[in-house]
């Protein structure tokens, strides 16, 4: 049992771009597909966005969702748009049922958050679970394998009123952003399970 590696090893640190630098979207694109399971048939992928468009800042989550939904991609299934939001309120009973729904789901939580001044206006992809709430002193069901946060405003003072107050022009561009850069990882992960499959049955045929 190797303690040390387990009590000092650190994740790597997330990838990190500017929504509007050019090629965001595709650069974003890139890692996340590298971080999806390429057999989604027998490993579902699962985009749970979170927020409410009661908040201008938090709806970054459900208008990704949104965006996605729209798109209609195939190796993803996505929960939590303007229509039907997944919140503070309900996300524990959405968690539950999507946990019935899919066997073993692959989890990407997407989140708006809050961050330093000159970091508002990045997106973020890390490894481990999203921890929605904590920039607002909630306790709430940690979510997903990977994670994506747009950083949609500055935090340390009235976190609540700063969400309220964001932009919705920001969130927007934000979330076109996140939302065409999961449309081209679906993409990506299509092709690749594709490729997988085809060398599967060449090496039946063998």
């Amino acid at each position: 049992m190797n303690l040390k590696k387990g009590l000092f090893e650190r994740r790597p640190e997330p990838f990190r771009v500017l929504h509007q630098e050019e090629g965001a979207a595709q650069e974003l694109s890139v890692q996340l597909s590298s971080m999806l399971p390429t057999y989604y048939r027998t490993r579902p992928i699962v985009f749970i966005c979170i927020g409410t468009d009661r908040s201008t800042g938090d709806s970054l989550g459900p208008l990704v969702g949104t965006l996605i939904e729209e798109q209609d991609i195939k190796p993803f299934h996505v929960y939590g748009t303007l229509d039907d939001p997944i919140h503070a309120v309900n996300l524990e009973e959405k968690l539950k049922e999507i946990a019935s729904k899919h066997i073993n789901p692959f989890i990407i939580g997407v989140d708006a958050c809050l961050g330093r001044l000159k970091s508002v206006g990045a997106i973020q992809l890390s490894e481990g679970p999203l921890r929605p709430g904590a920039g607002v002193n909630k306790e709430l069901p940690e979510v997903g394998e990977i994670h994506l946060t747009g950083i949609v405003n500055v935090s340390g003072f009235m976190e609540f009123f700063v969400l309220q107050n964001t932009r919705l022009n920001l969130v927007m561009k934000m979330a076109r952003t996140i939302a065409e850069a999961i449309v081209l990882a679906g993409h990506s992960v299509e092709r690749r399970n594709a490729v997988s499959i085809e060398k599967w049955r060449e090496e039946l045929q063998q």
